[in-house]
């Protein structure tokens, strides 16, 4: 089984300028616990997670008044499409994540959660069908 088979076509994105309080509405909304951060000013994309919503707000920071930017990860692990899927998820565990952004010929092609995986691995073993009505938040 390859990540292609596994991913969500359809990624919600956001700004470096939303506030976390609105993606984690647009997330809660879309049932995601990832979101990919486009901001035209740096090289790549980056992705905020349900983690780093949680971790602020632990902080007691306001997620009214802190941005996306400020939060985000931006030290991606990418992965590619034809990857077997036992080595996205091996990446994942090595590298403490959930997510990793699908890039295919240097755009993105979606994301692969380890709820992906793990929806993918059970059952039958039949081929993952992955529901992609998540949108965009941008």
């Amino acid at each position: 089984m390859r990540v292609r088979d596994g991913m969500s076509t359809v990624v919600l994105t956001v700004g470096p300028g939303h506030t976390l309080r609105a993606a984690a509405r647009l997330m809660a909304e879309r049932k995601v616990g990832a979101a990919v951060v486009m901001d035209p000013d740096q090289a790549g994309p980056g992705i905020l997670t349900e983690r780093d919503v949680l971790v602020s707000i632990g902080r007691g920071e306001d997620p009214d008044t802190e941005l996306v930017g400020d939060h985000l990860t931006s030290d991606v692990v990418f992965a590619e499409p034809d990857w077997p899927l036992e080595d996205a998820a091996g990446a994942m565990v090595r590298g403490g994540f959930r997510h990793l952004i699908v890039t295919e010929r240097g755009e993105i092609a979606g994301v692969l959660s380890v709820r992906d995986v793990v929806r993918c691995w059970t059952g039958d073993g039949a081929t993952c069908d992955v529901p992609t009505a998540m949108g965009s938040g941008t």
